[in-house]
């Protein structure tokens, strides 16, 4: 949705500049990414690497080939289960109906649309984590109102505009693993007091510097601090106070713009019809001629309270707005609490955030306060192989009144302008961040940017199809510094393809558009992908087959497929349990076509998954759901 779109005009460095612009002293002083590349190529991309660490665990599974069907698949010996698809009760609740002719009312009980980010947060039994029972957090990115609604988008009502919103947001549900017709199994538990529907209706508390700023205030809340719901809830964190952080990703496109949108509105992609889900013609918040600011209280990060299920949510807007992708926590040295996030558009910008005061985990209640003071940092990346962190800082880095920034609050509801005049530099769509448990490098995939349609000085992949994986290590492996080393730790691409620039360098199983990104406990890399439903399958992209999941040994940069999933589908949403035995991963938008929206006229058209392949699923409609992977002998998942 809307990844096509590019809202950056500004002059600041491109990072695709500088992987061919590192001297050659800076090539000499730094071992050469050497994972699948001839000579040729190295000379080529001139591409600089972190030295790995070593001695963790192995990839253990054989992998698998790459599919087009319509199934989930994965190796020899593993186990899948269908655990929770769209439409599903969260607890005593409706069923899911083949026809989608369950009502709004009926969709704030049942799983929303569109699985993503996650996590599992374990019950503590005897002071000590479960494997087998639990809650999860998914988020429920958008809509497809086309099989939404029995007739698709037909005769839009404000029914079907509740029904829509509520099938955005988050659910919180309740799991445990028991033994169920003679095996063990995972399944919801029924009823629970923890589950509940987080929903583009639900009221959230507005905290933080930019709470009751002026830009914050609509006619329904003059005070500026609550706003209703959450919506585009893409990737996630968690915190270790034991919170869900959510990421409010493409909040744009709800909104019908302006004919001529002002410079603020067109840095964020806010224009006339929005990406066409008509929620203006029942809700005027969402129509900016009415409501000019209720855009500016959307695009933030959302901190939920999993085990208290009557606490309203909270958007922490020290943490900044622009489209949220993810916000993955580390504790630095000293104990303060640091967020990277990234900006999931081309060309756009990572952050991270650095709390003023530390973690006391004999005080876990008083964590959320940590997100509402502190530092929001930019970053740019240098042509030598470092990088620096740029305070987005009243004051600094010219950001004060003579630029056009007010004071703080300002700064954070504006903060893509911020990262303009900061000098930040631009990127090719970064998405998830995972930190390594080992090493403490951070990985940042960069999903792809075919915007760039001619080549730049230095840029070695004009039309970055492919996409491609960074990572950096902070100076004294300390989270909270300002100062970076970088380099590419895989390029992604077709070995076969005709183009050099194409074919990449991972040193194992050819993958594209990584997406989804995360560590388990051993130090394995687990990467997702997220090829567009346009390019599926097709042209440059169809030796890739559907997307999958992979594995990296980030020591050796070995990287296996372990998991592709069904026609037209996202593979996102990672998580697992503590003993690493139970794998949970999200299939989003099964059967998705060009342009997201389905025809209720042949709802089954791109995919009939999962009821194609689980028995006993309620079908009619392909559905995104979360599946738990598990090793038919019980041990540790990628071993």
């Amino acid at each position: 949705m809307d990844k096509d779109l590019i809202s950056n005009d500004s002059a600041n460095p491109h990072f695709a500049a500088f992987l061919t612009r590192l001297s050659p002293s800076a090539i000499t002083r730094r071992r050469l990414l050497q994972v699948g590349l001839g000579s040729a190529a190295l000379s080529f991309f001139g591409l600089p690497a972190l030295a790995g660490p070593t001695g963790r665990a192995a990839i253990g599974f054989t992998p698998i080939g790459v599919s087009s069907d319509d199934a989930v698949h994965v190796p020899d010996g593993y186990t899948v289960q269908l655990l929770y698809a769209w439409g599903d009760p969260i607890s005593n609740g409706p069923a899911f109906r083949a026809d989608a002719g369950n009502s709004a009312a009926e969709q704030a009980e049942q799983a929303g649309m569109h699985h993503d980010g996650m996590h599992f947060f374990p019950w503590v039994v005897n002071g000590q984590p479960s494997s087998t029972h639990g809650l999860l957090c998914i988020n429920h990115e958008y809509t497809d109102d086309g099989i939404l609604h029995p007739d698709g988008m037909a005769e839009w009502s404000h029914d079907k505009t509740r029904k829509s919103q509520n099938a955005h947001g988050v659910s919180v549900v309740e799991v445990e693993l028991g033994e169920l017709g003679g095996a063990f199994r995972w399944q919801l538990v029924r009823p629970s007091a923890y589950a509940r529907r987080i929903t583009a209706r639900t009221p959230i508390r507005i905290a933080g510097p930019a709470a009751g700023a002026p830009g914050m205030r609509t006619r329904d809340d003059r005070r500026g601090n609550v706003v209703f719901g959450t919506l585009a809830n893409c990737a996630m964190g968690h915190t270790p106070w034991g919170t869900y952080l959510t990421c409010e990703e493409n909040f744009n496109a709800y909104f019908n713009g302006l004919g001529e949108p002002t410079a603020d509105q067109k840095r964020y992609g806010i224009r006339a019809n929005g990406a066409g889900f008509r929620w203006h013609e029942y809700d005027s918040r969402f129509d900016v001629a009415t409501e000019a600011n209720e855009a500016n209280r959307f695009g933030w990060v959302v901190e939920i309270d999993p085990w208290q299920p009557a606490q309203a949510p909270v958007k922490r807007t020290a943490l900044g707005r622009f489209k949220h992708e993810c916000a993955t926590v580390v504790l630095a040295g000293d104990g303060r609490v640091v967020v990277y996030m990234s900006d999931d558009e081309a060309f756009e910008y990572l952050y991270k955030f650095v709390s003023r005061d530390r973690f006391d985990a004999r005080e876990p209640a008083a964590g959320g306060r940590l997100l509402d003071v502190g530092t929001l940092y930019v970053a740019r990346f240098d042509a030598d192989g470092k990088g620096r962190w740029l305070a987005l800082q009243h004051g600094q880095h010219g950001l004060d009144e003579g630029s056009g920034f007010a004071d703080q609050a300002d700064i954070l509801m504006r903060t893509r302008q911020a990262a303009d005049v900061a000098g930040a530099t631009k990127m090719d769509r970064p998405e998830w961040l995972a930190v390594d448990p080992q090493s403490g490098d951070v990985y940042c995939t960069l999903t792809n940017n075919r915007q760039r349609l001619t080549p730049e000085p230095g840029n070695p992949r004009a039309e970055n199809i492919f996409g491609h994986i960074v990572r950096w290590r902070e100076a004294q492996g300390d989270a909270a510094a300002d100062t970076l080393d970088w380099d590419v730790f895989v390029l992604a691409g077709d070995p076969e393809n005709p183009d050099p620039a194409r074919r990449g360098n991972s040193k194992g199983d050819a993958f594209a558009s990584p997406d989804g990104l995360w560590f388990d406990r051993a130090g394995r890399l687990w990467i997702q992908t997220d090829v567009s439903g346009s390019v599926l399958n097709r042209g440059d992209h169809q030796r890739f087959g559907n997307n999958q999941m992979l594995v990296a040994d980030v020591a050796s940069g070995e990287i296996r497929r372990f998991l592709t999933g069904p026609k037209g589908c996202e593979i996102t949403g990672i998580s697992a349990t503590p003993d690493a035995r139970n794998l949970f991963i999200n299939v989003q938008h099964p059967g998705e076509v060009a342009g997201g929206r389905s025809s209720p006229a042949a709802p089954l058209a791109g995919s009939g998954w999962p009821a194609n392949q689980f028995a006993g699923v309620t079908g009619g409609r392909p559905r995104s759901a979360t599946l738990v992977i598990r090793r038919a002998d019980g041990g540790v998942v990628g071993s």
